[in-house]
């Protein structure tokens, strides 16, 4: 990217330069044409000549800051502005962009100065003032007339790098503001014209990726693995494959198909027409297909919690159906214990979490030396009688303590939950 710029900026030096045709005789002022104004006073018209004329970078940027710092209101003061910062840009002079700033003080919509400054505030992360400047050059670009002497080809050649420049830095300072959807608009415009640009389809792809919308996902996964096939250093391209395939399985619910993706990017370098990617079953096909593979008496807590929570109200009722009033013995860590009910957490996320997820009543009072301490590892037996599905809670009655609590384990007896995508 940065020998992109150079290369674009010292062709607005040639520009700028191509645009005042070599001097008539001394102290006479050029001929008109149709693109560059003509000084009249021939003293203003030698002080012009004098610097331009000028082949070593830091005496043209002297000259011209002599000539502008004299004839402060000189009709070829946009001009020289121009000259000047072509010139800092070529030496890397941190000027150039306070040259780039008065240049738009005098014409806010002149196309190179709106490049050089979008680009240098990109570098220097001022994300805001790069997208504004890049997208007001991306609205000025179609009205920039072409300089005379300057050819078709060239021309549109540079108005060609431009653009992607620009759509680059506002797409890639759009990122970092987190305006996903301008991100993906200007960055998919840049990478559509450099497909090869690894610098524009990585962040792409993760602007695509979520928050976004599940559609524009698709095409984030498509384009993290092109970008894993264009990375050349090969530990960077094991990272950009390996978050690449987590977002691919967290999205698809498998890594199957990843290495075709990867495959496929190698040589295609944008999605083709009706791209698409299989997404993850739903928490409530999940939870239907658990119904479908086991009878409710042969599930663990955690898959009852799972399906009660996640599940449609048909295979709630199934499994609730199948459950209700029988007697059911398990093992849980206790939250808390009274002599009347006990809070326990009974699946191995709300373990961890130390968050109860049923509540056991007793049909007798519970004697006070069998009341177990917060902590404590617990083998019960219940009947389920009513639940809540969020948060959710199971009430079960006819508790009966199995055996003695025991201290809290190092690694209590656990019921995964399912994982939902």
């Amino acid at each position: 990217m940065k020998k992109i710029l150079v290369t674009v900026v010292l062709g607005v030096a040639a520009l700028a330069a191509a645009q005042d045709a070599a001097p008539p005789a001394q102290g006479q002022p050029p001929a008109p044409t149709t693109q560059a104004p003509v000084i009249k006073d021939p003293a203003e018209y030698n002080a012009y000549v004098s610097a331009i004329q000028q082949k070593d970078p830091a005496a043209l940027i002297s000259g011209m800051e002599a000539f502008l710092t004299q004839y402060p209101n000189s009709i070829m003061k946009a001009q020289s502005l121009e000259i000047l910062m072509g010139a800092y840009q070529q030496t890397g002079n941190p000027k150039v962009m306070d040259a780039a700033k008065r240049l738009l003080a005098v014409n806010p919509d002149n196309a190179k100065a709106l490049v050089v400054l979008s680009f240098s505030e990109r570098a220097a992360q001022k994300w805001a003032d790069a997208e504004q400047h890049a997208a007001h050059g991306l609205e000025v670009l179609p009205k920039w007339t072409k300089p005379d002497g300057v050819s078709d080809a060239d021309f549109a050649k540079q108005k060609a790098q431009f653009t992607g420049i620009l759509n680059s830095v506002a797409g890639f300072s759009a990122l970092q503001l987190k305006d996903f959807a301008a991100a993906q608009k200007y960055l998919r415009a840049a990478v559509e014209a450099d497909p090869n640009n690894v610098e524009n389809i990585y962040p792409l792809a993760i602007a695509s990726l979520p928050p976004s919308t599940p559609a524009d996902e698709i095409n984030g996964l498509f384009f993290i693995a092109r970008a894993a096939n264009l990375v050349t250093d090969p530990a960077a391209k094991e990272q950009v494959k390996k978050f690449g395939r987590s977002k691919y399985m967290h999205y698809h619910g498998g890594d199957d198909g990843w290495t075709d993706l990867l495959a496929q990017t190698a040589s295609t370098p944008l999605p083709p027409a009706g791209f698409t990617i299989k997404p993850a079953p739903t928490p409530a096909e999940q939870a239907h297909n658990m119904v479908v593979a086991t009878t409710p008496d042969k599930m663990d807590f955690a898959t009852w919690q799972f399906v009660f929570t996640n599940g449609s109200k048909e295979d709630q009722d199934a499994v609730w159906s199948a459950i209700k009033g029988k007697a059911v013995q398990m093992n849980g860590t206790v939250i808390k214990a009274t002599a009347e009910e006990f809070d326990i957490a009974g699946s191995s996320d709300d373990i961890d979490a130390k968050k109860a997820d049923i509540t056991l009543t007793f049909e007798d009072k519970v004697p006070l030396k069998l009341i177990p301490k917060e902590g404590a590892s617990l083998d019960f037996q219940g009947e389920p009688a009513s639940y809540t599905p969020s948060p959710f809670m199971m009430t079960m009655e006819k508790g009966k303590l199995l055996k003695a609590a025991a201290p809290p384990a190092k690694k209590p007896p656990v019921h995964h939950k399912p994982a939902s995508q």
